[in-house]
């Protein structure tokens, strides 16, 4: 009976534990809601075959023979007390002086220069040099003068004449003023000899009669180039006169056309010298007084990356400006510019220095190295004969030394001379 009583037990249990499974089944069918499904293995959209970090660039091992052929040279990474500057934006300008407007000083007929071309905008000029001709009054053909004309040929004769006067009468001063000097000169040298005079005295009556001298010679010039107009009132014109370039530079713009006739006081050209250029730094008043203003200032490209190709500005004394909406003050520099490198209205950047210094990693700046892409790199040491690249970022240049501001460790040993064969030996331009 026991036997029987366990079978049936066992078989009650596997009969409810089906109908628990069918039951089961059913409430899925019913609510609509499907098992989950199995989690699908990831797939991998890209790959590399060999994952490459900046901290771990090509080492590259020289021979002994090849380390003595590149005579390389190195420095170690310290930290120095260095100058420090700041970037401004900078406009260049030309200097108040550096810009003329020549005008007519006759009213008449414009004509080249005899063998020249009618001035050119862009074209190159001397001090002196003859661009233009003006016939003060019309051409021979034209006897007979109107009323307008007659007026004209008055108020020309007039201007002459009078030029002519005020040349004689500074002549005459001039030669008066060369006499009285050389005579004071003459008196101090005798009174020095007899022991009674100072040197100082000679001195003084020398430069007296030197600049009385150059004087009476610009008098000279003047009066001899006022004579040289003379007038012809029967053919009813007067000389031409020519109008020469007030100052070397370039022919920035011409107002007028051969062959035209203008009004006294008409402008003609205007001639622009570009030798000597400005460099214009707007700066809020509230950092002026961290800036050494008596000190040079850099200039780079808009990008502010030094280079070997950067400028230096002197700071110079000019008319003092602001804008006041932005609350800024102008600060003026000069840079030569023989080589035509910077043009008005130029963009630039500005690194101001600033008063005091900081202590930061430096290396010689003849270490750094940039790539295509304007990256800064550095070879550093790390065992005898064997060097890796490390990028560096240059904060600023001071004295031949580049003030780091991120690089490898204080310490490190990197090369200074020989960096670009580094490099290229390294991307394979180069054995």
């Amino acid at each position: 009976m026991s036997i029987l009583k366990n079978l049936f037990i066992a078989a009650s249990s596997i009969v409810i534990v089906a109908l628990l499974y069918v039951l089961w089944n059913d409430t899925e069918q019913i609510s609509g809601e499907a098992p989950p499904p199995k989690s699908a293995p990831a797939v991998a959209h890209s790959k590399t075959t060999r994952p490459v970090h900046e901290s771990d660039l090509n080492i590259i091992e020289l021979s002994p023979e090849a380390a003595k052929r590149l005579a390389l040279e190195y420095a170690t990474l310290e930290v120095r007390s260095m100058p420090r500057s700041r970037p401004y934006g900078a406009e260049v300008v030309l200097p108040t002086d550096a810009s003329v407007i020549v005008s007519a000083p006759l009213a008449g007929t414009l004509r080249p220069s005899p063998g020249r071309e009618f001035p050119q905008v862009g074209q190159s000029v001397r001090d002196g040099e003859p661009l233009l001709e003006l016939l003060p009054l019309l051409t021979p053909e034209r006897s007979v003068l109107t009323p307008s004309e007659r007026i004209r040929v008055a108020e020309s004769k007039l201007a002459v004449a009078q030029a002519q006067i005020d040349a004689a009468g500074q002549l005459q001063q001039a030669k008066v003023q060369t006499e009285a000097t050389q005579i004071a000169f003459a008196r101090a040298q005798r009174l020095f000899k007899s022991g009674v005079g100072t040197k100082q005295a000679i001195d003084d009556a020398q430069a007296q009669f030197e600049s009385a001298s150059e004087a009476f010679t610009a008098a000279q010039a003047r009066k001899a180039l006022v004579d040289g107009i003379s007038l012809d009132e029967e053919a009813g014109t007067l000389q031409a006169i020519p109008i020469d370039s007030p100052l070397p530079g370039i022919v920035r713009s011409t107002l007028v056309q051969a062959g035209q006739m203008i009004a006294a006081g008409a402008p003609l050209f205007e001639i622009m010298n570009d030798r000597v250029m400005w460099i214009k730094v707007s700066v809020y008043v509230g950092e002026l007084d961290e800036l050494s203003t008596s000190q040079p200032a850099r200039l780079t490209l808009l990008d502010g990356i030094h280079s070997e190709q950067d400028t230096i500005a002197k700071p110079i004394a000019a008319p003092p400006t602001a804008t006041p909406l932005s609350a800024a003050v102008d600060l003026y520099y000069e840079v030569a510019n023989d080589n035509h490198h910077f043009r008005p209205g130029q963009r630039v950047a500005a690194h101001l220095p600033i008063i005091g210094e900081a202590e930061t990693k430096t290396v010689p700046w003849s270490a750094v190295i940039h790539d295509i892409y304007g990256g800064q790199w550095v070879y550093e040491q790390i065992e005898p004969l064997k060097f890796v690249r490390r990028r560096v970022e240059v904060g600023w240049v001071e004295e031949g030394r580049a003030a780091l501001l991120r690089g490898p460790a204080v310490g490190a040993l990197v090369v200074t001379a020989g960096a670009a064969e580094l490099m290229g030996t390294e991307f394979g331009f180069a054995k």
